[in-house]
């Protein structure tokens, strides 16, 4: 049996989607609604139960403060080992955001993988192209004011990241013991966004975007260095890829990756109101 934690979030929808033909697959989800879903709530260890499971997609929960989202994975994996899980595989954070103020708990908790009995595999995702749809989205007159300065980001469609989790782990012995780094061919930086949408691209300050967040009083607190921090890995150059020395996403996928280009501007253009 596969269970796929998470299976109500974005990741794991398209997950559950490319393993919807098997009949051996679990979805794992606070608000379960079906006899093919299982009550899992990573604030909830109680509910955390594995029995029966083989191979345990765990999607990272990062929602959070480094020492919630620690103990969320913690008791995730501690719940599998005493389940008798075989394999363990875990949505990382590619290799090259070691910058960015979330990618802590990430690198916990591979640790945690590797000093522990289960076989596992980890999968470090490179930050979705929908999500530079929120981060460096157009004004209404089309300009990009996000600061991104000269940076570019390795960005990589979900769903190709998706379909990645879902092969490895329908098929997990030969994945067992790797890191796998899954990041962007073509990195994009702001005047590609702009060209992209017929826009126009000026740079902004990271004063004015950390105004901005907070002004706008929708992030969290810990939401706020996060995206800053992202901006700044970005505008910084560290983020583009070229620190990956083996980028897997192409040979893992099969085929040639979804253009990120145009993850964006779909996810742009799903965004704006309709006329």
């Amino acid at each position: 049996m596969i269970l796929i934690t998470g299976a109500g979030g974005a990741l794991g929808r398209l997950v559950a989607d490319e393993l919807a033909g098997r009949d051996d697959v679990v979805l794992g989800t606070r608000t379960p609604r079906s006899a093919a879903e299982r009550h899992i709530d990573f604030d909830n260890p109680s509910s955390l139960d594995f029995t029966g499971v083989d191979t345990l997609l765990l999607i990272s929960a990062g929602y959070g403060e480094d020492d919630v989202v620690i103990a969320r994975h913690d008791a995730a994996i501690s719940a599998a080992e005493k389940a008798g899980v075989r394999h363990l595989v875990y949505t990382s954070l590619s290799g090259d955001g070691d910058h960015l103020t979330y990618a802590l708990a990430h690198r916990w908790t591979e640790r945690r993988l590797r000093r522990g009995p289960l076989a596992w595999t980890v999968l470090r995702n490179g930050l979705y192209a929908e999500f530079l749809a929120g981060i460096a989205a157009p004004g209404p007159d089309g300009t990009i004011a996000a600061p991104l300065g000269e940076g570019r980001l390795a960005a990589v469609a979900r769903a190709d990241l998706a379909a990645v989790a879902a092969r490895v782990a329908g098929a997990p012995e030969p994945h067992a013991g790797r890191v796998y780094e899954l990041v962007g061919e073509q990195p994009l930086g702001g005047a590609d966004l702009a060209d992209a949408i017929g826009g126009s691209y000026e740079p902004g300050s990271l004063g004015a975007a950390r105004a901005a967040i907070i002004g706008a009083g929708e992030a969290l607190p810990y939401q706020v260095p996060m995206l800053l921090s992202t901006y700044s890995a970005i505008a910084g150059g560290f983020l583009d890829g070229s620190g990956i020395e083996d980028n897997a996403l192409r040979t893992l996928l099969g085929r040639e990756p979804r253009p990120a280009l145009d993850v964006y501007k779909a996810a742009v253009a799903a965004a704006r109101p309709a006329a």
